[in-house]
């Protein structure tokens, strides 16, 4: 059988330039001149002021910006300007660099293949339908481009010619093209990948904006013995240095905080401390709170505590998920923990015991979040490794990146690049254009293995199993927005197979793609050594895929396969025929020429590069809101409904009058800025039977989103990046039927996100609609027959007793030592409020003074406390921004919404508190005394809904809009992630 790159290398998207010579894949667009101001809105320092930049005409602002301050170069530039300025100069820089390494290492082999190669590549890339990882963006082509060679910074690659690793001469000949790295450490305080050689491997790694997951389960236990006739120090006594060290990396301002991931083992000694770590040190931020300290992620109360600077899981395997799952017929099931080298210290513990601590502190602060072993060890498809040993500790799947979605062996890497779904959506056919889809599949594959080809690494290790290996990481992006263009619930068994589906084409042809590869070029290093098992794990995948309908092979559980009727019933027979062959392809050119690649596919949170791609979501993630900013030139921001719900409602069949109004209700807000609706339900026109197409991220079900999940997961070739958020009221037992759904379903990986969890994370969005329409609503022809129609009163003071109960809040805002104190009437409703400082004989006091005045008027002459509350919320002006010495209020803009939130607090309102207590001490003047409430028998805040999170605001441009997303968190503002992708 004799193929060629043709097959893969063709003009799809560039067909015009074969009709006019004179053109080139730049002609293919229009551009614009834009200019980019960015700003740290907190300390007003200019973060970029470029002007005069080329951009293809339809790209935003936003990912202009981004694309600007993150990705153009910035300095050795070949150009007039020393620097680039132009998406031009980027796509040539990296294109140019993809296709001549694979001219080097034989995949193409004429000037017709690289011609072909390189405007495909370009259109698609300034075409935003796929972005690679950020690492290729700030590393990829920079010296062959512009001779730019860099220092010589410590990194290593495989020379074939040689049949080494040696180390790289300098930083930009090759490329540090991945974003996620796995590695491995020993049970030895020196030498190499001992504890000490894991400061100087994470720190390089943290360094370059990667991200980095170890398994520490190797590490001895607390009080174990150790050669020299002393104790082991523990664990989790390395685990805090090591989050130190991280801290101390993202303080030494590298171009993001670290990355990091912290796996242990369910039967390591420490567990429970394991487990308990996070949540524990988030009650000790609570307790700083109270105390006065800051509780932003950047203030100084997280800095005390330890444990911030990772996401912690633990791996569980098929026995002890078994036992959780028949913890009702036998509750006294007990796992025995294993010392790692000393018997003595080894005990039996209760599997529900170690259930609930799991449960719990994941309730309590979102770690740790859980890895299903067997799950991710019965996909591997290298279980022999490097030297054939099938089930050795090294040969199996240990650990992941910090996300989550790259797994595989120890001491590895992965290089990652998404495709926009939503730009393959044919709207004048009501279609995906499936051709086009399986054709950039193609071309992308060919540049994640050519990153490996010409790349670099940080550890020799890493360089050589790299180069044995080549795992790519290609993935999805933005399904929501085409989802909702077809008028499909995210939460739905049409849409769960849809996205399968797509997910299961892009993997069946990538290994398709890997396949005619081999045959030019060879299998990777060590197919051989695991043939037998990769072809396990592909026909496996086909069998998930509808290709083939036996039993599988060496699975306990069934896998969520796809459902082709229902891709029939929603017309998507292209989308089911084009699954079965990718799959028939991927088994057929395998078994004839083995893989160039030992795993081709992850979905990754694409926080950044989603933006760059104008993506209306991130991932696979769920839209999380309906509306969306678009940012001016110049600054400020514009608040919009989302393009494609037009196009949604177009589809759906309702007409521009019932979509403008729908619209309407969708940016309708409150008076204090806020979105007033936060959902579709209630809007004008809209069909009832509409409604579960516009759910959101947090009206979705929980269940919902791990449905999604173990759906996609056994058709690719690693794990999903993906939280599953619940609300504030969720209890410890919903969080268990969540863990326990995801195993049971195939999620080899799922963190929880309970709102409110995080003292630094309250919720802002929310339905903040009131029951009655309040005076400053009314229209002007409202207001005139108000007037009319309202009885002429002559307002009577009520004024409090003698004596009365009060209370006085302090708090520091700004330089300024602030007293408020609020009075109350003997039916315990709020009758004055004294607002004064410790700045005697100043305008400030002045003020103060004359404003406790007003508003104690205003209360005794019957204006409601809320209303007050209502009018002082939110107003902006100096001193602002950190709260210090009160309990549960940490932010304010300005003395007046400081006020608001403590008024707020006495009406039994915690929804705009950073800090929200379990009880309060509510004053009872009818009682004359304080009484104990509990914040639910109280204004609920749980139903404050939303993915914003206020409290921590961004590392890079100082914007609150962080969102989040997959396992980490992305600034909407400025694309700056906490992942490593």
């Amino acid at each position: 059988m004799i193929l060629h790159m043709n097959k893969i290398i063709k003009r799809r998207f560039t067909k015009r330039l074969e009709e006019d010579s004179n053109l080139t894949v730049y002609d293919l667009f229009q551009w614009k001149s834009i200019d980019v101001l960015m700003k740290n809105w907190k300390t007003g320092k200019v973060i970029a002021d470029m002007k005069d930049l080329e951009f293809p005409i339809d790209y935003s602002q936003t990912a202009c910006n981004i694309i600007a301050t993150k990705y153009f170069r910035k300095t050795g530039v070949t150009n007039e300007f020393g620097y680039e300025r132009s998406m031009k100069e980027v796509a040539n820089r990296l294109v140019a660099f993809w296709i001549d390494a694979l001219l080097d290492e034989g995949i193409i082999k004429n000037k017709d293949e690289y011609s072909i190669l390189y405007d495909e590549l370009v259109y698609s890339f300034l075409s935003q339908m796929w972005a690679p990882n950020s690492p290729q963006w700030f590393n990829t082509g920079l010296h062959n481009s512009y001779k730019i060679i860099g220092t010589k910074d410590d990194l290593f690659y495989y020379d074939e010619k040689l049949g080494k690793v040696v180390e790289s001469p300098d930083r930009y000949s090759r490329t540090q093209a991945s974003a996620c790295f796995i590695l491995s450490v020993e049970d030895k305080l020196l030498g190499k990948h001992s504890i000490s050689d894991q400061y100087v491997s994470e720190t390089k790694l943290f360094k370059g904006g990667s991200g980095v997951g170890t398994n520490f389960s190797s590490i001895r236990a607390l009080d174990e013995r150790l050669s020299n006739g002393g104790f082991s120090s523990g664990m989790m006594s390395f685990l805090q240095g090591l989050d130190k060290n991280a801290g101390a990396i993202k303080s030494g301002g590298t171009t993001r905080r670290a990355a990091k991931m912290v796996i242990n083992d369910i039967d390591h000694p420490e567990i429970e401390t394991f487990i308990t770590w996070k949540s524990k040190e988030e009650k000790k931020v609570r307790d700083l709170g109270k105390m006065g300290y800051d509780t932003s992620m950047e203030g100084e109360a997280y800095s005390t505590v330890g444990g911030q600077n990772s996401n912690n899981s633990i791996r569980l395997n098929k026995e002890f998920m078994e036992s959780v799952m028949n913890l009702d017929q036998n509750p006294d099931a007990e796992l025995e923990l294993k010392g790692r080298t000393d018997q003595s210290v080894n005990k039996k513990v209760k599997i529900s015991k170690l259930w609930n601590l799991i449960n719990t502190a994941s309730w309590e602060c979102a770690d740790p979040g859980l890895q299903f072993d067997d799950l991710f060890n019965y996909w591997n498809t290298c279980p022999g490794g490097e030297d054939g040993k099938v089930g050795a500790k090294y040969n199996r799947i240990n650990a992941t990146n910090p996300c989550s979605e790259y797994a595989f062996l120890d001491d590895t890497s992965c290089n990652l690049a998404s495709i926009n779904a939503f730009k393959f959506y044919d709207n004048q056919n009501k279609m995906i254009d499936v051709e086009g889809y399986v054709h950039i599949i193609g071309i992308i594959q060919l540049v994640l293995e050519a990153s490996i080809h010409w790349g670099q690494f940080p550890t020799e290790d890493i360089a050589r199993k790299t180069y044995l290996f080549r795992t790519t990481g290609l993935g999805l992006a933005n399904t929501s927005s085409l989802l909702l263009a077809l008028g499909l619930p995210y939460d739905s068994d049409e849409s769960r197979n849809l996205i399968a589906s797509l997910a299961g084409i892009m993997t069946g042809t990538s290994y398709y793609v890997s396949a005619l590869m081999a045959q030019i070029v060879g299998a990777f290093e060590k197919y051989e050594l695991n043939k037998e098992h990769m072809l396990k794990v592909i026909r496996n995948h086909s069998r998930v895929a509808g290709l083939l309908d036996d039993q599988y092979e060496e699975l306990y559980y069934e896998p969520l396969k796809v459902n082709h009727d229902v891709l029939e019933s929603i017309g998507m027979g292209t989308i089911s025929e084009t699954l079965k062959q990718s799959w028939n392809n991927a088994i057929k050119y395998g078994e004839s020429f083995g893989y160039r690649n030992a795993q081709v596919s992850v979905i990754a949170p694409t926080g950044t590069i989603s933006l760059a791609m104008d993506c209306g979501a991130t991932s696979i993630e769920p839209f999380y809101n309906h509306t969306v900013f678009k940012q001016l030139v110049g600054g400020g921001s514009l608040e919009i409904v989302n393009p494609v719900l037009h196009l949604c409602l177009e589809n759906l069949g309702y007409n521009e009058d019932e979509i403008e109004a729908i619209i309407s209700y969708i940016l309708e807000k409150d008076k204090e800025g806020m979105m007033k609706n936060d959902s579709v339900e209630g809007a004008p026109y809209l069909r009832e039977e509409h409604y579960k197409v516009f759910e959101t991220a947090n009206n979705i079900r929980p269940e919902g989103h791990v449905l999604m999940v173990s759906s996609i997961t056994p058709l690719i070739s690693g794990s999903v990046s993906k939280t599953v958020n619940l609300p504030n009221n969720a209890t410890v037992e919903n969080v268990a039927d969540i863990h326990k759904l995801a195993w049971k379903t195939g999620t080899k990986a799922i963190a929880i996100y309970r709102d409110g969890c995080k003292v630094c994370q309250p919720l802002s969005t929310g339905n903040t609609q009131e029951k009655e329409k309040q005076l400053e609503e009314f229209t002007y022809t409202e207001l005139l027959d108000y007037s009319k129609n309202c009885v002429k009163q002559v307002p009577n003071r009520k004024r409090p007793g003698g004596m009365r109960l009060s209370r006085t809040h302090a708090a520091k805002i700004g330089d300024i030592e602030l007293y408020i104190t609020l009075g109350f009437y003997e039916g315990g409703q709020v009758a004055e409020v004294f607002v004064s400082t410790d700045k005697e004989g100043t305008v400030v006091k002045g003020l103060l003074a004359s404003l406790s005045k007003s508003l104690s008027n205003m209360l005794q002459y019957n204006i409601p406390a809320s209303d007050i509350s209502r009018m002082l919320r939110g107003q902006q002006f100096e001193p602002s921004g950190f709260v210090s010495r009160h309990p549960y209020i940490k932010y304010a803009s300005s003395i007046s919404d400081l006020l608001s939130k403590i008024i707020d607090i006495e009406l039994g309102d915690f929804s705009r508190c950073q800090i929200k207590p379990q009880t309060f001490h509510q004053i009872n003047s009818e009682l004359n005394q304080e009484v104990l409430v509990t914040l639910d028998d109280k204004k609920d805040s749980a139903n404050i809904e939303g993915e914003r999170l206020y409290g921590e605001s961004c590392s890079s441009c100082g914007g609150n809009r962080m969102v989040k997303n997959g396992t980490c968190k992305v600034c909407l503002d400025c694309g700056t992630t906490t992942g490593c992708s």
